[in-house]
């Protein structure tokens, strides 16, 4: 006989609880891992558009843009067939494999077997959108995890604790790789064959990491739980109900605002041009970029913990606002700390050196802080439509969430590409041997400081009209328990 999933009470609220062991969580939360070596694979295709499929600068900026507006579409149809979908085994694992193997496919197609080999920009477009497919299979997949595992606002947080130690330790470790390990090999160069490595180390890593996830979630990757609280609610949810869903839910409106800001600042950010101006032509080593990160991985783990009991105890909207504000005021003294020192000093492993690292550490746990509690209020969200329309829905209100996301966040990398050329590089890309000017100096700073400050200011706005604070959650779930016991009766009675 099968035991029982355990249920926990909170000593606060006196409501009922849905948890999972730790260990599963753990395991369930590696499905990030895997996405993230993609992810980082994917901030080189400016590298790959133009040495393997000889596109320019600016126009490769406005083909990762128009390909990321096709991504925000693909979500919510991706979210309206897992949502419809309903098999014995049942649906997360089954998207998040199938959208492994076609990223798999397509970058392996991209970054090796055709790169360098004459084919042009139509060829490097069809092979972007399938990765994409793959992608954003793989990000819904991941949005639908965290409510399924559990809805105790204690564990919430430390869900996305696991999920954020993979998504920082991940990119660290495989940016590592790469830059210190495959890049030196290749003269520091980013050529084809030094893309086309590390495309099949990519696949390997993220191989092992999907393995572990799928083994992590099948306890409760089951039918019986996707299910909504409306006694014989059966209708098929279509798009316009997806339409209705933004209009009328102000939590996801504010959450929308406040993560598409987030997220637009760090797609700029990440992307392998900005962090070759900032480490390698600034500060004048790039490998420090991933030896800095080696550093701050524990620190930043131990933040996310700390956030994370943060949210527990006084909600992920308190959460939210205490370390954005944080973390503006971190970024705002980098600013001056580099406007005052000369950056090259920096690598010479002095006081400015010290300095920068403390600076560093302390604004990037803040923001592992700020990404627990944004991962945990997209539960929140799923939660608060369950108790306001009686749908459990959580592929669609993910997908929806991410459509518009990635429809805002797809100017970052015509942001990213369009600065730099504004500067110069119009038919090159910044490589770590080039001068330091001015212009690169402003610009990198501008864009690795100044957008995120942007898009935290935008949190803050968000947060402010979000209803989602601790209390009116724990009213949500009280409502939810009540309306599922009152169905449950009443199909009970037919």
């Amino acid at each position: 006989m099968r035991k029982k999933k355990k249920l926990t009470s909170s000593e606060i609220d006196g409501v009922q609880y849905r948890r999972s062991p730790t260990w599963q969580i753990a395991l369930a939360q590696m499905n990030g891992g895997a996405g993230m070596c993609f992810y980082i694979l994917m901030g080189y295709a400016s590298y790959v558009a133009n040495a393997g499929y000889g596109i320019l600068t600016a126009m490769v900026g406005l083909i990762l843009t128009a390909t990321r507006i096709f991504d925000g579409v693909t979500d919510p149809i991706i979210a309206l067939i897992m949502d419809k979908m309903n098999t014995r085994f049942g649906k997360i694992r089954i998207i998040q494999v199938s959208g492994w193997l076609i990223q798999v496919l397509a970058i392996k197609i991209l970054y090796d077997w055709a790169s360098g080999k004459g084919h042009g920009i139509i060829t490097f477009v069809l092979l972007y959108m399938l990765y994409i497919i793959g992608y954003t299979m793989n990000n819904v997949a991941a949005q639908v995890m965290g409510p399924v595992l559990s809805n105790d606002p204690k564990q919430r947080p430390m869900i996305n604790v696991w999920s954020t130690i993979y998504n920082y330790f991940v990119p660290v470790s495989f940016s590592m790789v790469i830059v210190m390990g495959v890049l030196p090999k290749y003269n520091n160069q980013f050529s084809v064959p030094m893309l086309a490595e590390a495309s099949t180390i990519c696949v390997c890593i993220s191989a092992v990491f999907l393995i572990l996830s799928v083994i992590g979630i099948s306890s409760v990757d089951k039918p019986e739980n996707f299910v909504g609280i409306k006694a014989g609610n059966k209708e098929p949810v279509k798009i316009k109900d997806m339409i209705a869903l933004f209009k009328s839910n102000r939590a996801l409106q504010m959450y929308i605002v406040a993560a598409t800001s987030d997220k637009i600042a760090m797609t700029v950010t990440s992307q392998a041009i900005i962090a070759t101006m900032m480490y390698g032509i600034i500060i004048g080593n790039m490998q420090i970029s991933s030896i800095l990160g080696l550093i701050a991985m524990l620190p930043s783990i131990v933040f996310a913990i700390i956030g994370a009991r943060y949210a527990g105890r006084y909600g992920n909207k308190e959460s939210m606002v205490t370390w954005t504000k944080v973390c503006i005021a971190l970024a705002v003294i980098s600013i001056i700390f580099f406007v005052v020192i000369d950056p090259r000093s920096i690598a010479s492993f002095g006081v400015t050196m010290i300095l920068f690292v403390l600076l560093h550490l302390l604004l990037n746990g803040s923001k592992m802080c700020i990404t627990t509690a944004n991962g945990a209020m997209m539960a929140d969200v799923i939660d608060f439509e369950l108790e306001r329309s009686g749908n459990y829905l959580p592929a669609v209100v993910s997908g929806t969430f991410m459509f518009i996301d990635k429809i805002v966040s797809s100017f970052g990398a015509v942001i990213a590409t369009g600065c730099v050329a504004l500067i110069g590089y119009t038919n090159t890309l910044p490589q770590p041997t080039d001068q330091l000017t001015n212009s690169i100096f402003w610009m990198a700073i501008g864009l690795f400081y100044g957008m995120p400050i942007i898009g935290w200011i935008c949190t803050l706005f968000a947060m402010k009209f979000t209803p989602l604070s601790k209390e009116k959650m724990v009213e949500v779930q009280k409502s939810i328990a009540d309306k599922k016991a009152m169905a449950q009766a009443e199909e009970n009675v037919q």
